[in-house]
């Protein structure tokens, strides 16, 4: 439910001085939040700047989950500061906030961002035509080629996924899920002239990628890096013998600095070389049949959630009796999505309206229609309000005024045993 009233809490933040060096250190801080359901780490820290220490330093833009400024580690997990919201958060904990790992520290929040630039440039990371045209491409929203880079082109450079990374830790030369997810958009373009460059400088670093599925669950766009650098490993076992001739560099120092838990893993093969070799003799010894039998077994385990069918199901939300008639109440559903071996827990909040008809009730999701920004029920006013970009909803869920295309969506509902259950996927 809703939580009204003013509530204490207690939070850490990391502090870096440049002037002074050393490994830092965190400050302990304390505000009361009157609002847990619409107030963001973001508002929390400016605040912090505001009220009680104004030289702390951190990183925004937007506000609204588009440019990726607010990257953070909140609580031990990668995150938008923006999209964040203090009741998103187990009540019972403090809030530690620092930022993101393997990336040098500016001050305080703040990072050098240039290393993971830089790592989007060796990739390649810009289209470049086989065939220039005067004219426009026409692409079809239900393209074959569309639909498998669709949610991969979301990407905002928001470096959470390099920084969940562990396997950026031990291979400096490592591209890095967010370069790698960039390159896989384009070796899927089929008007891109830069295939086997591309494919050149981004293949080596694929087989760093230990499958942990890190990036994945951390994305604050719900893209599958993981599924990205799979698919250009399927690529390349697909066509290994259009690019076993490509200028491939071995790189056998970050292999050393490798941890010694993967030794042995290429069964006494050891660096880029001997994976390479094993695809090779695979593709050449065995022939095409092999290729297409291991593309088979690779698709289906590694090609990720967004080309998958997710069974819907129903989860709780709230006993009835919690569910205050001619009401708006907002809470939290929390269920697991399992995709393979991987396993993700999903906290969504809900908006329910109870009519003074108690058995007449509407479910809406928080999120705005027009950009994916966070909704709340504002009861003052009586409206449904994105109070970023100025649109609001009727208690009908209809718009009002603003840029929202459309009313707010709807979740099917059932209840059960006295519980209240949504339909989710």
């Amino acid at each position: 439910m809703s939580k009204k009233g003013n509530h204490r809490w207690n939070i850490r933040v990391y502090r870096y001085d440049p002037t002074k060096g050393g490994e830092g250190h965190f400050d302990r801080f304390e505000i009361d939040i009157e609002n847990e359901n619409c107030t963001t780490i973001l508002d929390v820290l400016l605040r912090i700047q505001k009220e009680q220490d104004p030289s702390l330093s951190f990183r925004y833009a937007c506000r609204v989950n588009m440019c990726g400024s607010c990257g953070m580690v909140i609580n031990g997990k990668e995150a938008l500061a923006c999209k964040t919201n203090v009741s998103d958060l187990p009540r019972n904990r403090e809030i530690t906030i620092r930022p993101l790992n393997h990336l040098p520290i500016i001050k305080d929040l703040v990072v050098d961002l240039e290393p993971f630039f830089r790592k989007f440039e060796q990739a390649l990371s810009y289209f470049e035509p086989k065939e220039f045209s005067s004219e426009p491409a026409i692409i079809r929203p239900d393209s074959r080629e569309r639909q498998a880079i669709s949610l991969s082109t979301e990407c905002i450079a928001c470096g959470c996924c390099v920084s969940s990374c562990t396997m950026v830790n031990y291979h400096e030369d490592y591209a890095g899920p967010a370069a790698l997810n960039r390159a896989f958009t384009l070796l899927m373009d089929s008007r891109d002239g830069l295939y086997r460059q591309r494919m050149s400088r981004v293949l080596a670093s694929c087989y760093h990628c230990r499958t942990e599925f890190n990036c994945t669950e951390v994305c604050p766009k719900k893209i599958s890096s993981t599924r990205a650098i799979k698919y250009i490993q399927r690529l390349a076992l697909k066509e290994m013998r259009q690019i076993k001739d490509m200028d491939f560099k071995p790189r056998r120092e970050a292999v050393a600095s490798e941890p010694p838990k993967d030794a042995g893993c290429d069964g006494g093969l050891t660096g880029d070389i001997a994976r390479r070799t094993f695809l090779k003799r695979i593709t050449l010894g065995l022939g095409a049949a092999s290729v297409l039998f291991m593309g088979g077994i690779l698709a289906p385990a590694f090609v990720g959630t967004s080309m998958r069918q997710t069974p819907k199901r129903w989860v709780p939300v709230e006993k009835m009796e919690n569910l205050p008639p001619n009401q708006v109440t907002t809470s939290h559903i929390r269920y697991d999505v399992q995709d393979g071996f991987y396993k993700q827990q999903i906290t969504k909040p809900v908006m329910v309206w109870r009519k003074p008809d108690v058995n007449d009730i509407v479910v809406y999701d928080t999120t705005c229609t027009h950009l994916g920004c966070t909704v709340h029920w504002d009861q003052g006013k009586h409206l449904f309000l994105c109070a970023c970009h100025g649109g609001t909803f009727d208690i009908s869920g209809d718009v009002k005024t603003g840029p929202p295309p459309r009313p707010l969506d709807r979740h099917r509902f059932k209840v059960e045993d006295g519980y209240m259950l949504v339909e989710v996927v």
